[in-house]
């Protein structure tokens, strides 16, 4: 086994020897894994544990548009923000699943939630009623475009909620507030005082509890 030396602050020689870590109590060097993997996996943990906090955040962003009051940057700066935390909040959370046994229904919750923002981000800008410039689509046409983009993230957090609901990792009630949220995020436009009012309610609620949750599933450094 290789030695490397370091020196210390007092300037002592440091030997530093390769380590492994795994399932206690066995040989097999298939369950073990390098120091430096580990430390990767535990730094990945860490800022999906963090990144979480982003999905409350925008439950809170959502809920305020929804409530119709006015801001002065304006509902399009909030809207973006909104969609810019839920990217962050779903990438946390897939990460944070990722070692779990429903890492499947979260990679792919994750993958088809990101297809949603990618289609909704083009169309947030538009006033109902009217078409972009040069766009091929019409009015009715961008109408149902809006639709498919909601309906498409709908599906993503319903199943990262289902992920979360199986993965015996956090509460499963979490879970189920989060295919809740996701019913009245895929309704879109379809959606009627007060559905996206309660649907950013019950994001908020899955969103603190995941973190909350989450937090604690590692002690900090």
């Amino acid at each position: 086994m290789s030695i490397s030396h370091h020196r210390t602050a007092s300037g002592r020689p440091l030997r530093v020897a390769p380590a492994w870590v795994g399932a206690a109590g066995t040989a097999d060097e298939d369950h073990l894994l390098p120091v430096r993997e580990a430390v990767w996996i535990w730094s990945v943990r860490r800022f999906a544990r963090l990144a979480l906090w982003a999905l409350p955040a925008a439950a809170v962003l959502d809920g305020w548009l929804t409530l119709g009051i006015d801001t002065p940057p304006g509902e399009l700066p909030v809207a973006l923000a909104a969609d810019w935390l839920s990217v962050i909040a779903m990438i946390a959370l897939a990460g944070l699943l990722s070692g779990t046994r429903t890492r499947r229904p979260a990679i792919a919750g994750l993958l088809i939630g990101l297809a949603g923002a990618m289609l909704t981000l083009p169309l947030v800008a538009l006033p109902e009623g009217i078409a972009a410039d040069g766009s091929p689509l019409g009015v009715d046409q961008m109408h149902y475009a809006v639709t498919v983009a909601a309906a498409t993230a709908g599906t993503g957090w319903l199943l990262l909620g289902w992920a979360v609901f199986r993965s015996k990792l956090v509460n499963p009630a979490d879970g189920i507030l989060l295919m809740l949220a996701a019913a009245a995020i895929g309704a879109g436009t379809y959606a009627k005082q007060p559905l996206p009012t309660v649907g950013a309610l019950l994001l908020l609620a899955a969103g603190t509890g995941l973190a909350w949750t989450g937090a604690r599933l590692i002690p900090r450094a």
